[in-house]
């Protein structure tokens, strides 16, 4: 089943990341695809905000992987970490080698967030959820989850 929204704004892109964040269990793996700017990291922020994570969240572009742990709230679903990985400049696999994604991607009790997945498929679950961000213009964003 695929699920279309439209966002008008960096905030509306956060508040469609929010919700979704409210549907996720440990174990979920998202995959974000889209072009440069087309607002992978604005629906991380959301994602991480609906989860309950109060501190200011960068993209892990230059470092991979960001671990932040999960309020206790959200360990009561057994729910313990929220993984954003970004792996745009990742060249080869062999790049990923040493970070444990394997390990990180198979633990039931975290949710990750891929941007740039395309890149380590080979390891990716054959259950996750695909986000697909498109550039519409301006602040203008077609976001769809399947």
């Amino acid at each position: 089943m695929t699920k279309t929204f439209f966002s008008n704004s960096f905030t509306e892109t956060q508040k469609i990341g929010e919700k979704i964040a409210h549907t996720l269990k440990g174990g979920d793996v998202i995959t974000l695809e889209g072009n440069l700017g087309s607002g992978k990291t604005t629906f991380v922020q959301g994602l991480a905000r609906g989860l309950g994570i109060k501190q200011h969240m960068i993209s892990p572009t230059f470092i991979i992987v960001r671990k932040y742990n999960l309020p206790t709230i959200t360990n009561a679903l057994r729910t313990k970490h929220f993984y954003h990985i970004d792996l745009y400049r990742i060249e080869s696999e062999k790049d990923i080698q040493g970070l444990g994604l394997e390990e990180i991607i198979k633990d039931p009790e975290s949710i990750i967030a891929i941007e740039w997945p395309e890149k380590i498929d080979k390891i990716l679950p054959k259950h996750k959820i695909d986000i697909h961000f498109e550039y519409l213009e301006d602040d203008k964003r077609k976001i769809e989850l399947s």
